[in-house]
């Protein structure tokens, strides 16, 4: 009887940042390493990786990491644990290469080639865990779930999905190959909820090539396109609208430029016309209503770059009159409303403005009927919903229970929390480590709940810097208190303040220099003290407040 216990160290109760591990016997088997990407309060973090210390301390039982997809939510923080910990990697062959990218992006792990390409009729077997995979739709090709086949059944992770009768061969389910894994017998199923909420039917992916080659075809300007770097479905539908049309298509952002790139070479997107591509400097060189601009942005995120294009801050292209911005990619919630803000600068700058979703109801995930379907097909024992905040984790589960599943037998885990398989069925059985881990520039970790206050208090009302210059010894001041600010108020009508700020900070030294005992901290303390409580009197404000005291001996 094997010892089973499953953990979420991300991608539970968020969107994002998938890691799941499986530990059987002594065993760890790692699924998917993703990331997310902040959320607005988050400023100046870059991404959000899971906090991995559990796989750190116990890096001598991982069996090694097995990567669904392609997407940053399930390979962008694969470097930061090979950094810690060099373990076997397993993806399909577009995966693979994919997570290359991300590992020789960073120096600590660029050198690191223990991967191996794997597909739908792989099998390995660590010593009696046989592990196996069966194909998944999702808007990236070679999308692979996850089978580990154990003496007690099998535990199946599905990675994104969702079906779609018309989807092409690399993208295509192996729906014969699910049925056969639930006749094996599936004793545990974690499942994506990204769309578990919705009953509305995702759109075929033939629908959504005919939707924009209609309006790319219909439009008589330049089309620039915003859409997810990684969403090789979306960019090979652009660029088969683009050779029916008759125009070029330019990439504008250094992430869709590599991933393109490599799935070219591993034709996985494939080129109607080799000199459909052109380089951005050679745009001049055609007719507006020849061209097809591909923004992805930084980091894949294409919204920020249109900004960038509707105030003429884009290193290529500036938004002008006749321009189509056609955004073929479902904003998340947390982008609403800054795309909203985007569309407007949009118009101002001349352009036009049309989402996909106005039209269609586009996603890489499946709805609730999907959802009842890969539990009809797998007849599971026992549900994980993973990948989604709550509220899609509890609508799966209603969707389950809606179909004849027990509810005692559907677990709506928490990140970090110990499921253990005991005398048959799942308990809590503890807790790991878990968390947020931010990754600001090359800093690891070190953005934490204090550095991003004080973003957010710098962010709203400005610092106050004061420096006055002491004699300890002689308690006295030698130089008075002279005040900065940035952020704060507009210093041209605001001298009275900043005056009488002044004037009480030297008094508040001075006092302090009066009495017998001196401490650095207590006389900074007190200036901050001071100084806090009138600024807000004054302004209702409290900015960050900087005292700088300096001695004179």
């Amino acid at each position: 009887m094997s010892n089973i216990k499953l953990i979420a160290l991300g991608g539970v109760r968020e969107n994002g940042k998938n890691l799941y591990i499986a530990e059987v016997d002594e065993s760890i088997f790692i699924l998917d390493v993703g990331l997310k990407y902040p959320e607005n309060e988050q400023l100046g973090v870059d991404f959000v990786i899971p906090n991995m210390d559990y796989l750190f301390e116990n890096k001598d039982r991982i069996a090694g990491v097995f990567l669904t997809h392609g997407h940053a939510d399930a390979i962008g923080a694969l470097p930061y644990l090979l950094a810690e910990t060099k373990v076997p990697v397993f993806g399909s062959e577009l995966t693979i290469e994919l997570a290359k990218l991300f590992v020789k992006g960073n120096d600590t792990v660029k050198k690191f080639n223990d991967f191996h390409v794997i597909d739908e009729d792989t099998e390995i077997d660590f010593g009696g865990t046989i592990v196996s995979f069966f194909k998944t739709t999702h808007s990236i090709p070679e999308s692979l779930g996850i089978v580990l086949k154990t003496s007690e059944g099998n535990i199946v992770y599905t990675g994104d999905f969702k079906f779609d009768q018309t989807a092409s061969q690399s993208y295509a389910t192996d729906f014969a190959r699910l049925a056969e894994i639930g006749r094996e017998g599936v004793l545990a199923l974690l499942s994506d909820s990204a769309n578990a909420d919705s009953s509305i039917q995702v759109a075929s992916e033939s629908e959504v090539a005919k939707e924009i080659s209609d309006t790319i075809g219909d439009w008589e300007g330049r089309v620039i396109v915003a859409a997810v770097a990684s969403n090789l479905s979306r960019i090979q539908q652009v660029f088969e609208a683009a050779a029916r049309t008759g125009r070029r298509v330019v990439l504008t952002g250094f992430d869709i430029e590599n991933i393109v790139r490599t799935a070219i070479r591993l034709k996985k997107l494939s080129l109607v016309d080799e000199r459909l591509l052109i380089k951005p400097k050679e745009m001049s060189k055609f007719e507006d209503h020849e061209l097809i601009i591909l923004e992805t942005g930084r980091m894949g995120e294409p919204i920020n770059g249109l900004r960038k294009m509707s105030i003429g801050r884009h290193r290529y292209v500036e938004i002008k009159e006749g321009d189509l911005v056609y955004i073929v990619t479902t904003p998340s919630i947390a982008k609403e409303a800054l795309v909203a803000r985007v569309e407007n600068m949009i118009y101002q700058a001349g352009g036009v403005v049309k989402l996909i979703t106005q039209d269609l109801r586009v996603s890489g995930h499946g709805n609730e009927r999907d959802l009842q379907l890969m539990l009809n097909l797998l007849q599971p024992k026992f549900l994980f919903p993973i990948q989604g905040e709550y509220r899609e984790l509890a609508a799966h589960a209603k969707a389950a229970m809606a179909i004849g599943m027990l509810p005692e037998n559907i677990f709506i885990p928490k990140r970090g929390s110990i499921m253990e398989y005991e005398k048959g069925d799942f308990v809590p059985a503890g807790a790991v480590s878990s968390g947020d881990v931010m990754i600001d520039g090359n800093a690891i970790g070190d953005v934490g709940n204090i550095v991003l206050r004080d973003r957010k208090v710098l962010s709203e009302d400005g610092i106050f810097i004061v420096a006055i210059t002491v004699n300890r010894r002689d308690k006295k001041i030698i130089s008075k208190a002279k005040v900065h600010t940035r952020g704060f108020v507009y210093v041209k009508k605001s001298r009275d303040i900043l005056r009488e700020s002044a004037d009480l900070i030297n008094k508040t030294v001075e006092d302090y220099l009066a009495k017998d005992n001196f401490d650095w901290s207590e006389l900074k303390g007190s200036v901050r003290d001071n100084l806090a409580k009138y600024l807000f009197e004054q302004t209702k404000r409290r900015p960050a407040i900087l005292p700088v005291v300096m001695e004179v001996r």
